[in-house]
């Protein structure tokens, strides 16, 4: 499981149990399933109006995404280009086609079949980008179709809070508390669920998803430019270089803090 995902679910779960084990008297009365399902389902309902049935059943499979540890590998594709590189400014195209057999990234291999082929560098800059324009459009309506749902389930909170209140006017007059208690539970609990599911749930897997994205845009960056270094037969040692600056981690790209501000010593007589 991904790490950040398990302490976010276990912090927010600590979370609930702190608040409600010191602040309610019962901690059961904020379990009331009736204004769970008018939230769940609301939100569900609008969801499968608003998308295809084809996207939203993906809601599971991205869960899914986001909980596990997914690794990109970064680091293999690089090594898996610069040596292919190498082989190709060899020329030995027999071992550069056995080498390209073993790359696992459809994107890296796609681009060194096109250099492989001699295609002409603007073309496969242009398919490459199509391809990373395509992701991102793709990965940003499944983000997307979380912050719908994070917008729907406060809505349906309140829909279920006028739905406790107007049963609430009809049962003053008959002095029952305990139904009016219970219908007044409905009225805030729905508005409660609403808003802890889109801002613990909708959310943060939204984000979550828009992070991946962004680092797996990243990587086909890396990739595009090590295809054009390759085009224009670039050394694969200046290749390495200059996409180890695509993985390289710098807290400040203009001052590390290890250095200190030079001092200016006060001018002399003769220097005035």
């Amino acid at each position: 499981m991904n790490p950040s995902t398990l302490i976010g679910m276990l912090t927010g779960i600590l979370l609930l149990v702190v608040v409600l084990g010191f602040s309610a008297e019962n901690p059961a009365l904020f379990l009331n399933l009736p204004s769970l399902g008018i939230v769940l389902f609301g939100t569900l309902a609008a969801t499968f109006i608003s998308y295809p049935l084809k996207e939203v059943l993906r809601i599971f499979g991205l869960l899914g995404t986001v909980l596990r540890n997914e690794r990109l590998y970064a680091r293999a594709d690089m090594e898996e280009l610069v040596s292919v590189s190498r082989l190709w400014m060899a020329g030995d195209l027999r071992a550069v086609e056995k080498a390209m057999e073993h790359v696992a990234n459809p994107f890296l291999k796609t681009g060194l079949q096109l250099v492989v082929d001699l295609t002409p560098e603007e073309d496969i800059i242009d398919l490459l980008q199509w391809r990373i324009s395509r992701l991102r459009a793709k990965e940003h309506a499944e983000a997307q179709l979380f912050r719908v749902m994070a917008n729907y389930a406060p809505a349906f909170g309140m829909v279920g809070t006028l739905v406790g209140l107007v049963n609430l006017m009809f049962l003053l007059g008959d002095g029952d508390m305990t139904a009016i208690g219970q219908q007044m539970a409905i009225a805030l609990m729905t508005t409660f669920y609403g808003v802890l599911l889109a801002n613990l749930l909708f959310k943060p897997v939204a984000v979550k998803l828009e992070r991946r994205t962004e680092q797996r845009v990243e990587l086909m960056n890396m990739v595009q430019q090590g295809i054009a270094m390759m085009c224009h037969k670039r050394s694969p040692a200046l290749m390495r270089e200059t996409l180890n600056s695509f993985m390289a981690q710098y807290p400040d790209e203009i001052h590390d803090g290890s250095r200190t501000a030079p001092r200016r010593d006060k001018p002399t007589a003769g220097q005035r």
